[in-house]
């Protein structure tokens, strides 16, 4: 087969993508694997760098746009944009719809391959709380550095040919999860641009309601099995080490919420009159929450110890060729004591956790009043381990709240209810949640993706068996019976899910380096 180059000057980096498109594959799979690495990677530095000014500003046009996954007016705006995006990149792409549900955007790029790969990213975010930021959640502001150091921001209209890796942008999804989106386009501009094939089959799947739980993943997949169908899936989410190392992982955490409130008299009284007689629910919800969590984070309740399993030797010699952090963050957070007795942070995120996220009662400072409140509610977040499923949380802690002497409710009670018994709780689970999935560290694709990290990153990958946080991979096993590693590419510190979400411009560098060699070097990879 003769091969024919075209030289075409002053073309758009898309260009390029889109006419590898409808060129054949060159032999993608074929050559040695580390060798692909290095030229992808040396083609994506070179892309970057020549390039900084219009990935950014791809970029900051995709954060401007508003993205909470309630809103589906904003989803769908944002669907369409990145629709455009990959077609630009000659990427097949299409919106799969589900009912309810924002749509997936999902893309797919052919390249008559051996193996297919599959991207999941997510370009919905968390609601905000516009008080709390230092500007608008949904215009992006870069600065020279970070904004607890009073780095000075940078003009997005005149930016500098060459964007220093230690400068940050700030938006919503920022870090968590719109960076992965333009971190993988941009690979595909930079290996296109240097004549490089992508090796794999790669299809996309971008959920526009990650954060909200994806409750309608399984119909999704249900009802489009077929486009989804790949070798394994790729989950491009989540931040990488705190040693700035790239991190791959094999699990994540499974997760559940429930919000409970306790009852004290039908109306707030004074507290003078009334104190040491008519129980205080703040004080009684104290005692609960006590009674759930030990003060080094163990939790208290019947079952949940039990259901804990023992991490693999795999698991346990990856935490412990991981370098040490918890001193560092220890210190960077100004934390004079952490839970765990000693534990390495590494091993405690493999035990299931419970997060109080917030108390909502009566008031302090200049609300504060002399009286006893009628109620008191906190919410419950929990992560899970594999063993522990959602509706066996539900169950152990709904027993637990019993044996406290509470009578268990699901709607406000009335009165009556409340002379009755001496104790009543509401307890309100949430409809979303999923199980913790842990993959088998020793998966041949596993271990292709291992490799092919360690030789982009010159040796410097941390392997961790889960994540701390929480996707709904359990679905895709199950639905589609493929296996699933996580590559994070955000910073650490990129303020996830918080006021003034960032990400570190060096992160993007790498990430669009990463997936180059990941996307040249696999299928050559996987066929050994």
């Amino acid at each position: 087969m003769k091969r024919v180059v075209f030289v075409i000057r002053n073309a758009k980096p898309w260009l390029f993508s889109a006419l590898l498109v409808f060129c054949p594959p060159l032999m993608a799979e074929a050559g040695d694997p580390e060798s692909l690495v290095v030229q992808a990677v040396a083609a994506a530095r070179k892309h970057s760098s020549a390039n900084q000014t219009g990935i950014i500003r791809e970029f900051t046009d995709l954060l401007a746009l508003r993205n909470v996954a309630s809103n589906h007016d904003d989803m769908r705006r944002n669907a369409e944009f990145i629709l455009q995006m990959m077609r630009r990149r000659g990427v097949k792409s299409q919106l799969l719809e589900a009912p309810g549900s924002p749509p997936v955007v999902f893309g797919e790029l052919n390249r008559g391959a051996a193996h297919t790969v599959l991207i999941y990213a997510h370009y919905d975010g968390q609601p905000v709380q516009r008080e709390l930021w230092a500007s608008d959640p949904w215009q992006p502001v870069l600065r020279e550095g970070r904004l607890e150091d009073n780095a000075a921001t940078v003009n997005l209209d005149s930016l500098p040919d060459e964007i220093p890796g230690e400068w940050r942008l700030y938006a919503r999804s920022a870090g968590d999860d719109k960076a992965p989106i333009i971190g993988v386009l941009s690979a595909i501009d930079a290996l296109a641009a240097a004549d490089i094939p992508v090796s794999v089959n790669l299809k996309f799947f971008l959920d526009g309601e990650e954060e909200a739980g994806s409750p309608h993943l399984e119909d999704m997949i249900r009802r489009h099995a077929n486009l989804l169908q790949a070798d394994f899936w790729l989950f491009c989410d989540g931040p990488v080490h705190q040693t700035r190392r790239q991190l791959v992982s094999f699990g994540v955490r499974g997760m559940t919420a429930a919000d409970v409130t306790v009852y004290g008299p039908s109306r707030q009284l004074h507290s003078g009159h009334y104190g040491n007689w008519a129980p205080n629910p703040i004080m009684m919800l104290a005692h609960l929450l006590v009674s759930m969590r030990a003060p080094d984070g163990r939790i208290l309740v019947d079952g949940f110890a039990e259901a804990v399993p023992e991490p693999s030797a795999e698991a346990l010699s990856a935490i412990a060729a991981a370098p040490p952090v918890d001193e560092l963050l220890r210190k960077d957070l100004a934390l004079g004591w952490t839970e765990g007795s000693g534990q390495r942070l590494e091993r405690l995120i493999m035990n299931p956790a419970i997060n109080v996220r917030g108390i909502r009662a009566g008031g302090v400072g200049k609300t504060a009043r002399n009286a006893i409140v009628d109620r008191a509610t906190v919410s419950l977040g929990f992560r899970l381990v594999p063993d522990l499923t959602p509706e066996k949380v539900q169950a152990l802690v709904d027993a637990h709240i019993q044996k406290q002497g509470y009578t268990i409710v699901r709607e406000p009670p009335d009165v009556q209810t409340l002379g009755q018994h001496e104790k009543v709780a509401l307890v309100e689970w949430r409809e979303y949640g999923y199980p913790a999935v842990w993959m088998d560290m020793n998966d041949l694709r596993a271990q292709a993706m291992s490799r092919i990290l360690q030789q982009a990153r010159d040796g410097e990958l941390i392997r961790t068996p889960t994540m701390g946080g929480s996707l709904p991979l359990h679905v895709i096993r199950e639905g589609l019976g493929v296996p699933i590693v996580m590559l994070p590419i955000a910073n650490h510190d990129n303020n996830q899910h918080s006021p003034n979400e960032n990400l570190r411009m060096q992160n993007l560098w790498d990430a669009i380096e990463i997936y180059a060699a990941v996307l040249a070097g696999l299928g050559a990879e996987l066929a050994r």
